[in-house]
């Protein structure tokens, strides 16, 4: 069973409150997820450490509940 996209976005949320999140089942399975993700928290940072800081937020469901999630993160222009 997959992670619903509201509890994607819940997660992401809690863990980078001023995030704004767009996010698209890719396969219509709940299973396969794109999300774009803005927020100041990411100014200075690395692509791999803005990565790094949606990845933590879910912790050891990032694979297992949540199988897929592609990521496109920056901060705001």
């Amino acid at each position: 069973m997959g992670m619903a996209a509201n509890e994607i976005e819940k997660r992401i949320l809690a863990a980078i409150p001023d995030a704004k999140i767009e996010i698209r089942d890719l396969a219509g399975d709940g299973d396969h997820y794109a999300a774009t993700i803005i927020s100041e928290a990411f100014r200075g940072k690395t692509r791999v450490q803005q990565h790094q800081m949606v990845n933590a937020a879910f912790g050891t469901d990032m694979g297992t509940t949540l199988h897929s999630l592609a990521l496109q993160t920056k901060a705001p222009d």
